[in-house]
C-alpha cells in the first residue's frame, strides 16, 4: 500500500471507530508499518487540518471527529471538473479564497486515481478571461460572518475619499463588480459601497445592533439570493 492510500485507509478507520480510539500499534499491525511511521501519517493528517486527536497513556490511542471529516466521495472526475468550473466563477468575488479551499477539500476526499483523474482532465481546460480584480480584503469578508462593524476608507465613483462606519448586510454581485451593502453610519443610511473602492478597511470588533427591518430597504434591485437547495 502506498503511503497516500495509508493516509486515506487511517482516515477511514478512525472515522468507523469514532468515538472509540485506535493506538498506534492497533494501526501500524493494520496497515504492516511501524508505529513510528503511523505517528509520522498522523502527524502530516493533523497539519494538513484533519481533526485527529491524541491521548496519552496506556489507554490512550487516536480518534477522529466524524462530524468534521468527509466520507469518501463517489465525484466522478467530470463531475469534479464542474465543480471546478464553477468555483472558478467565483474569482474576484468574496468568496475567492473559499472556493480554492473547498476544491482541494473534495480533490483530497475523492479516491487518489480519480484524483489524478480529475487533475488530468482539468489540465485540458482553460478560460480566455481579461486579468482578475485584485483580491477582496478577506476582512470584509470576515466581518460579514461574524456581524462585525467595519470602519472603511472610501473612495466613490468621483474620486472623492472618504471615512465610513458601516454595519455590513450583505454582498451583492452586478456584472463585473461586488458590492458591500451595509448601514451607514454617516448617511444613516443603507448604502452599496464597490468593493474595488475600498482603500483601507479595519473590523472594529464591535458587534452590529439589531435594526427594525423596515429601515433596511436594499438600495437597488435583488433578482438572486444564494439559498441551499
Amino acid at each position: 500500500m502506498n503511503r497516500t492510500d495509508r493516509l486515506y485507509g487511517i482516515v477511514e478507520e478512525l472515522r468507523a471507530a469514532a468515538p472509540l480510539r485506535r493506538s498506534a500499534r492497533q494501526l501500524a499491525a493494520r496497515y504492516e508499518v511501524s508505529t513510528r511511521t503511523i505517528e509520522r501519517d498522523i502527524s502530516a493528517l493533523q497539519q494538513v487540518g484533519v481533526p485527529i486527536y491524541a491521548d496519552t497513556g496506556r489507554r490512550g490511542g487516536y480518534a477522529i471527529d466524524p462530524a468534521r471529516t468527509l466520507p469518501p466521495l463517489n465525484f466522478t472526475p467530470a463531475e469534479a471538473v464542474a465543480m471546478s468550473v464553477a468555483l472558478r466563477q467565483a474569482g474576484g468575488s468574496p468568496f475567492t479564497r473559499a472556493a480554492g479551499s473547498a476544491l482541494r477539500k473534495i480533490l483530497a476526499a475523492m479516491p487518489d486515481h480519480e484524483a489524478s483523474a480529475a487533475r488530468e482532465l482539468a489540465g485540458r481546460i482553460g478560460f480566455l478571461d481579461p486579468a482578475e480584480p485584485p483580491p477582496i480584503p478577506l476582512v470584509i469578508e470576515d466581518a460579514l460572518a461574524a456581524r462585525h462593524v467595519l470602519a472603511l476608507d472610501y473612495v466613490d465613483k468621483h474620486g472623492a475619499p472618504s471615512e465610513r462606519v458601516v454595519e455590513p448586510v450583505m454582498f451583492l454581485a452586478r456584472e463585473e463588480y461586488w458590492y458591500l451593502v451595509a448601514w451607514c453610519r454617516l448617511r444613516d443610511e443603507l448604502r452599496a459601497f464597490r468593493l474595488d473602492r475600498v482603500v483601507a478597511v479595519r473590523d472594529t470588533g464591535e458587534v452590529v445592533p439589531p435594526r427594525p427591518t423596515e429601515n433596511l430597504r436594499l438600495p437597488c434591485h435583488v433578482t438572486q439570493v444564494t439559498t441551499f437547495a
